[in-house]
């Protein structure tokens, strides 16, 4: 079976708690009422997305020479 992402909120039901998965999402994923299914459960990151991927891009050029290049173009034009 193919993996399919949902955001929703854990709620509380009685002593428990559960998430609701709605209809039309279950309905395009082939998923019948009563099947059982995997869960994985991750915690929502409300951090900058940025923050997430600062340091992870490899440039072809040092930080030093992309700042030379750009004091040359702002200050010799």
């Amino acid at each position: 079976m193919e993996e399919a992402i949902l955001t929703t909120k854990i709620r509380k039901w009685g002593n428990s708690y559960g998430i609701m998965i709605p209809k039309g999402f279950l309905r395009e994923k082939k998923i019948a009422n009563g099947e059982e299914i995997n869960v994985i459960i991750t915690k929502k990151h409300k951090e900058n997305v940025l923050r997430e991927t600062f340091g992870k891009i490899k440039f072809k050029k040092s930080t030093e020479e992309m700042m030379k290049e750009t004091d040359k173009e702002l200050y010799n034009e």
